[in-house]
């Protein structure tokens, strides 16, 4: 462990200790593997893969012993039992890798995060890695304009690292960034943008107290740069992340995270009581969606206001006379069919893009429905045993929300279950888990809701902010 610390302080990489001692070392290789994550999902499973080696020699009867941890085992032998018994049983096996890993890693991450402290940490490492993920995109948007046409395909040992940046973007005329399609960056957005609002609206409210505190004490010549102004930084940093992850969701035309983030600032804006926020988010929306659905004449009137971009996308008009097969009612339809003929074992992972094709002539890789694809793939019970636990784990978050005397560490518990439910909705539309860096992230966010949320593990937030991440370890 000094050998790691000694490293990441010569490079400059400051890392929080964890409140328990003995865990320290998981869990600087935990904050380790979320900071690499959106570069090398590679690398983020081998960090939390030494964090599992680390942890499991002090804390593997505890952790077999939790209830969560031994419904996820359940669910790992009904998917296995879905598998054996598949149509395609070779894809059905491999299909399991998107999820049993991901169920011990979440068994490993829930039992590391035990206070609002390090909730923080990690919306804060979540934040800082999405600016180089924006600005990646920006700039395969502005050489897309320029009409710049050979793509950008950087690679480290095969898969350590592999990006493949299309200036055209992918599908072409909406921003991918690093990730391989505009729909999966969309869903890490949606994540980092929950995140950048939540620590931001807290950093200006944070900011606003110390400065009418300050305003109260009587001058001192001599003093030093009032505190309020320490806040500066992190209000400056966070909103030009805030609003650089929200141009960035707009440039991917996603709207499923469209709508996603514009609940998402409602939430938020209610509670704080920023009505301002609420009022002005409301106006806007409904400005749009007056210009997508509202009857004749109003609907043209607003469309002289509202940029085509917006309303021709939400209308589908920009992609019109779309095939049957691709429509998502068609595949939910499909699903449901399949669930009805297989309802106990599924047809199997990765099972439903055959069939589809076998029955509409149609490649699809999957139903665009997280739920509607488990249903037709690993049945029923596995099914109502997954949603079953990820429901539990929220409720258990909203419950805590009132155990918490601290309003800063209420704030930071909903921030992240904002942002876990923004990535949850998002899987109703669409299935991005099969790429693993969103898959990590919704287990992150999920185990940190569930670690916190646990009397016995409960730590007082310290405050961990911009300026203890960079001064930790000097």
């Amino acid at each position: 462990m000094n050998l790691l610390k000694r490293s990441l302080q010569k490079w400059r990489i400051p890392l929080q200790d964890h409140p328990d001692p003995r865990l320290h070392l998981s869990w600087n290789w935990v904050q380790l593997a979320l900071i690499v994550l959106p570069f090398s999902p590679l690398l983020a499973s081998f960090g939390i893969f030494f964090a599992l080696l680390a942890l499991w020699k002090t804390h593997a009867q505890l952790m077999l012993a939790r209830p969560f941890n031994q419904g996820l085992i359940a669910l790992s032998i009904l998917m296995l039992l879905s598998a054996t018994f598949a149509a395609r049983p070779g894809d059905a096996f491999l299909g399991l890798f998107n999820f049993l890993p991901f169920f011990l890693g979440f068994a490993v991450l829930s039992e590391l995060i035990q206070s609002p402290a390090q909730l923080r940490r990690m919306a804060w490492i979540v934040v800082y890695t999405s600016v180089p993920v924006v600005l990646i995109g920006l700039l395969q948007m502005l050489a897309g304009s320029m009409g710049w046409q050979q793509p950008f395909h950087p690679q480290i040992l095969w898969v350590l690292l592999e990006w493949n940046i299309d200036p055209k973007g992918t599908p072409p005329g909406r921003m991918s960034s690093i990730f391989f399609y505009a729909n999966v960056l969309a869903s890490y957005l949606v994540i980092s943008f929950s995140l950048a609002m939540g620590l931001w609206m807290e950093a200006v409210g944070e900011g606003r107290r110390t400065k009418n505190q300050e305003a109260h004490k009587i001058p001192n010549p001599k003093s030093q740069i009032p505190n309020w102004l320490s806040c500066h930084s992190q209000v400056l940093f966070l909103t030009l992340a805030f609003v650089g992850n929200a141009i960035a969701l707009i440039l991917t035309n996603s709207r499923n995270a469209w709508v996603i983030a514009a609940i998402a600032c409602l939430a938020c804006g209610l509670y704080r009581g920023w009505y301002w926020l609420w009022m002005g988010v409301s106006a806007v929306a409904g400005i749009v969606l007056g210009a997508s659905f509202a009857p004749s004449p109003l609907r043209e009137g607003l469309r002289h206001i509202v940029p085509a971009f917006f309303w021709a996308r939400l209308t589908d008009e920009l992609y019109p006379d779309r095939p049957v097969p691709t429509l998502r009612t068609t595949q939910w339809q499909f699903a449901l069919h399949l669930t009805q003929q297989r309802p106990w074992t599924g047809w199997g992972l990765r099972n439903f893009s055959p069939l589809y094709e076998a029955a509409t002539q149609f490649k699809l890789g999957h139903p665009h429905n997280l739920p509607f694809m488990l249903l037709c793939e690993t049945g029923i019970p596995a099914t109502l045993l997954f949603l079953g636990l990820v429901g539990w784990a929220v409720v258990q978050g909203f419950r805590q929300l009132s155990s918490f005397g601290d309003g800063r560490d209420r704030w930071i518990l909903l921030t992240f279950l904002i942002a876990f439910l923004s990535c949850a909705g998002f899987s109703l539309f669409d299935i991005t888990l099969f790429d693993a860096r969103l898959n990590w992230y919704g287990w992150f966010l999920l185990a940190g809701i569930l670690g916190v949320s646990r009397p016995s593990m409960r730590m007082r937030d310290e405050g961990w902010g911009i300026i203890h991440f960079l001064r930790d370890h000097d």
